[in-house]
């Protein structure tokens, strides 16, 4: 699938500020083919310079020496071929799997602790279909996906698993995070990929950043699933970062500097994707 897309972030301060250097994480990751790329940063940096963050995701590190400014604009813009991912390899292995930690590396782990009424949930799941792990998969991603109350929550962090899973209310990092704590209970590794979706599946028709789980299959690597579509991941998905917890996949993070009492800043963004 060929995407398109133009993301344009906006913080406006009340006061003067000193920008910090800034992390960006906007550019696809290394599975898709870039065809293009552009990303202006207004006010102009000092120096801009392309990375990788401690797992493994492109980064852009943003310097901007003291000069003040009332705005920070960041307007990304790429082209990018996507392509299915092969279907992963059946596993006959039960459940758990707690032995991949190792194998996953530092993208993800099972060693956190999951509230007992999420752990109980993957349990009942798991054991629906014989505790084994690609049919368990699937269950948990349509489960969450047909139990779902879907919001648009623009600001931030995920709520932990154990409240989306009493309320079943949330945004799609929201059930990316219980997705993950339902998997770790049974030793899958589990990690947050941020990115974009093919789809307009929102109540305004808006289109935002989407979130989504993936999980560490041996044979396969890292595979992701998306339960707030109900799916798996396709070539109708983008990925950008991803990380053990939301955190580390933030488009944006960096901080800054002020004279004054107090100071209010306000975000805003546009995102339009169009994909062939």
């Amino acid at each position: 699938m060929q995407f398109a897309v133009r993301h344009e972030t906006e913080y406006r301060y009340s006061l003067p500020v000193v920008l910090a250097p800034h992390v960006l994480r906007l550019t696809p990751r290394g599975e898709h083919i870039l065809r293009s790329r552009s990303l202006v940063v207004t006010p102009e940096p000092l120096a801009l310079r392309d990375g990788r963050d401690a797992f493994g995701n492109p980064i852009t590190e943003v310097t901007f020496g003291d000069r003040v400014t009332s705005e920070l604009r960041i307007e990304s813009r790429f082209e990018v071929e996507t392509a299915a991912p092969a279907l992963p390899p059946a596993d006959a292995r039960a459940l758990p799997w707690g032995d991949l930690e190792d194998e996953a590396g530092a993208g993800g782990g099972t060693t956190a602790t999951v509230d007992p009424a999420v752990a109980a949930f993957a349990q009942g799941l798991a054991a629906e279909v014989g505790h084994q792990p690609l049919p368990f998969l699937d269950h948990l991603c349509r489960t969450i996906h047909a139990r779902a109350d879907k919001q648009i929550r623009t600001a931030g962090a995920a709520q932990s698993a154990a409240q989306t899973l009493t309320t079943w209310r949330g945004a799609c990092r929201d059930f990316t995070v219980l997705f993950m704590a339902a998997a770790r209970s049974l030793g899958v590794p589990a990690r947050f990929c941020s990115g974009y979706q093919a789809t307009a599946d929102t109540p305004d028709g808006r289109r935002y950043l989407h979130a989504w789980p993936e999980v560490f299959l041996r044979g396969a690597g890292w595979r992701g699933w998306d339960p707030t579509h109900g799916m798996r991941v396709t070539d109708g998905h983008v990925a950008l970062s991803a990380a053990p917890d939301q955190e580390g996949t933030m488009p944006v993070t960096g901080s800054y500097a002020f004279s004054g009492p107090a100071l209010t800043s306000t975000l805003d963004f546009d995102l339009r994707i169009q994909t062939t």
